[in-house]
């Protein structure tokens, strides 16, 4: 039995809903995601942040679930992949990666789209990656070319392949 002095109230926005939990110092924010709030489309690969499969939003930006402490997510607003469409309609990525067949089991597809919906954001605001052209003006969007998607997309993987269509399909919504 562990002491009530590790646990702690936090607030998280999840999907654009509050939710006030109770959690273990120790308990991380996919467990939490899954067990506690039953979003249960970020999965659980490796467990060790190498796979992406547990890729959520965290204030925008993408993160890996699995290596987060919820209780260090206090007021922070989650985006899961069942928050992405707008509920009746599916968001541009989730429907391109339909079009485009970009998955096969579809087990890494929740992290890939929650990754690509970050990288896109990240693009725009002016984040250079390891293969941006240095000449690229500092803080200006980044274009994004395969060359740039793929090396963003580097932290998510796909054990069936899909890697082709996945990059088709982002290259589909920022057109």
């Amino acid at each position: 039995m562990t002491s009530a002095s590790h646990h702690s109230e936090v607030t998280l926005r999840v999907n654009g809903k509050p939710h006030t939990v109770r959690v273990d110092h120790r308990r991380v924010l996919l467990d939490l995601l899954r067990e506690d709030l039953d979003l249960t489309g970020s999965k659980k690969g490796c467990d060790h942040g190498q796979c992406g499969a547990c890729t959520v939003l965290v204030d925008g930006r993408r993160l890996n679930s699995c290596l987060l402490l919820a209780v260090t997510l206090d007021g922070s607003e989650i985006t899961t992949v069942e928050g992405l469409g707008d509920g009746e309609e599916p968001h541009p990525l989730q429907r391109a990666f339909l079009d485009r067949d970009a998955f096969q089991c579809g087990y890494c597809t929740p992290g890939q789209l929650c990754s690509a919906v970050g990288l896109i954001a990240e693009a725009a605001a002016g984040h250079p990656s390891h293969v941006t052209d240095p000449a690229t003006p500092s803080g200006r969007p980044v274009p994004l070319d395969r060359t740039e998607i793929r090396e963003r997309m580097s932290g998510n993987l796909c054990r069936c392949g899909a890697y082709p269509r996945i990059v088709e399909a982002i290259e589909d919504v920022i057109e």
